[in-house]
Formats: C-alpha cells, structure tokens, sequence
C-alpha cells in the first residue's frame, strides 16, 4: 500500500472509532443514517427522524447514537457509506433515506441487519419490498405519495391558474420514484388540452439548462418532479422559477417556504418522524414482520402568496380556503 493510501485508511478508520467501539461493547445501541441527500439541506429531516426516536425513548448521544453517512446526491458513493455502517460499524439498524438509492443499496449490502428506508412511491414495483402488509427478510419502512402525485399537481396548476396552455415537467429519471412521472403528467396534459414538455436534469448544470429550454419554449406553468435531488437543490429549483418568472408547483412545502408558489403532496417531516419511530420500535425488540411498510395518506395544498403577488397571480378564493398553509 502507497503510504498516502495507508494515511488516508488510517484517518478513515480513526473517524469511526468511538463508534466502532460503542458498537461492540454493546453498551448503546448504534444507527446507521444511510441517506441519498447531503446534511446541509436535511436539516429539518434530520430534526424529524429524531424527534421520532425520541418518541420511542431514545435520544442520540444518550441511549442511542446516529452514525450519519451523507452520499452528497452521488449514488456510487452509497455501497461504501453502507459497507461501513454494516461491517466496520456493526450498527443495530439502517435508516436507508434520501431516496430510493439509498434502500436499494442497504438492502444488497446486508440480509440480517434491519433496514427502516423513507421512498416517496411505489417500493414494491421499485423492488425494495416485495409486499407493504407482510415485509419480508429484513426491510421495511415508510412511503408516501411522491411521483404518483404528477397529474394532481398538473391539475392543480390549471385550476388554479386556467388560462395556460403548454406545461413544462422537470424530471430526474434516474431515481425509481421518478419513472411514473412522465406518464401521469402526460394523461393529465391530454385530459385539460395542454401541451406538455418533459425535460430531464440530473446535475445542477442541466437543472439550468432545463430551465433554459423552458424559459425558450414559453412553458406557461412548471411541475417539479418529486425525487430526492431535485428536493436538494430547491434553491436553485425555486430561484430560477422565479428568475424566468414560470409558475411552478412542487411535492413538498419545503419548496414554498424557499419562495416556490404552491405544492400539494404528504410531508416529509412527517415521513421521517414515522421512520424514527419504526427505528426505535426495532430496537425496542419488534419484528420486522410485525412492522407493515407504513403509507402517508394526509395531504398538504400550500400556497405562497408573497410569490402568487410577485407573479401577477390571483389565486382563486376557494383556493385560499381549500390550503392547509398561507405562506405571506
């Protein structure tokens, strides 16, 4: 081994030696956080996923720690951060978020360590799962309504707004609770006599570009695909919207608060407090058979009416009455 390679094995193995150690005295239980995303946008996932546990009488740092591993929006990174947890770490159970990546991956690297993940889908046509009442092997976890949702949003934008014509679609394909996206948006388009522009972005630069092909093809309102990268980069998502002033909807009020103009969908922080509380049911000694993949059904309509103002939009009163959230 090159001595760089040696040093840099050396300072990676250090960072998990109190945990390592924990882990093996079994003194305090450890969990591993897989996630997709980054932990500077996560924050209020984070809060959430905690405040679940601590439902459940489990508070990091005292009865339990959380051994967090960030894949930056990088799916190759994810093997290695589960490998970790799962053989360096020997964590007591996986909380695989962030999206569908991170269940798929903890899933392959372990048949015995029970994983908890969050996916905003279907996780059995993902391959996650292979039934949401009877969990098999050692996977469950929580799921809401996310791609499913595409066509809604789209009808929520005419209603709303009735006199546009042609509706862009922001889409990453490269996530599975993404790939039903196009198809609900296009029944939707044809249902209301909409043209509609389906355009891919996987990178922060073909987030631009996309929003460079809307702005040119003169899309009168956006729907933004409901996947954990586009949710990582809401800022730029929600900047450029209002930069080529698009009215766009969005699948979490996470967008809204950034400045976004509506969304309807479950809550994330709600998917990741459930997802805490599976975790701390688990440690406490349930079963994963005891424990069905758990499906959101509340919904949340919220409207932005500061950027309803600055778009020159009158959102309809029924509208206003029919929004759980008022963001001024």
């Amino acid at each position: 081994m090159r001595r760089r390679d040696f040093i840099k094995a050396i300072v990676g193995a250090a960072s998990t030696w109190p945990l390592a150690t924990v882990a093996q005295q079994g003194t305090v239980p450890v969990i591993g956080f897989l996630s997709f995303r980054s932990a500077n946008e996560s924050a209020g996932s984070e809060k959430a996923f905690r405040e679940g546990l601590s439902e459940i009488g489990y508070r990091d740092g005292q009865s339990v720690h959380i051994a967090f591993r960030w894949a930056e929006g990088q799916k190759d990174r994810l093997p290695a951060l589960a490998s970790d947890l799962v053989d360096n770490l020997h964590v007591a159970v996986i909380a695989a978020t962030g999206g569908g990546p991170s269940a798929l991956v903890a899933k392959a690297a372990t048949k015995n360590t029970p994983i908890v993940f969050t996916f905003a889908g279907d996780p059995v046509k993902a391959g996650i799962v292979a039934s949401l009442n009877r969990p098999e092997e050692n996977i469950t976890g929580v799921t809401w309504f996310g791609s499913d949702l595409a066509g809604k949003r789209l009808a929520l934008l005419h209603d709303v707004i009735p006199s546009i014509t042609t509706v862009g679609l922001l889409h990453n394909p490269t996530v599975p609770e993404s790939r039903s996206e196009p198809t609900d948006a296009e029944e939707a388009a044809r249902r209301f006599n909409l043209k509609l522009l389906v355009v891919s972005a996987s990178t922060d630069r073909q987030i631009d570009e996309a929003f460079a092909t809307f702005a040119q093809q003169q899309v009168s309102a956006l729907v933004v695909g409901s996947d954990p990268f586009l949710f990582s980069r809401r800022d730029q998502v929600v900047s450029l919207a209002a930069r080529h002033t698009i009215p766009t909807i969005y699948g979490q009020r996470e967008y809204v608060s950034a400045g976004g103009l509506m969304s309807y969908g479950n809550s994330l922080t709600e998917a990741y407090r459930h997802a805490g509380l599976y975790v701390g049911r688990i440690l406490r000694g349930a079963k994963i058979s005891e424990l069905p993949v758990e499906r959101l059904s509340k919904f949340e309509f919220v409207l932005n009416l500061t950027t309803a103002k600055a778009l020159r939009i009158t959102i309809p009163p029924s509208f206003l009455s029919l929004a759980d959230e008022l963001i001024e």
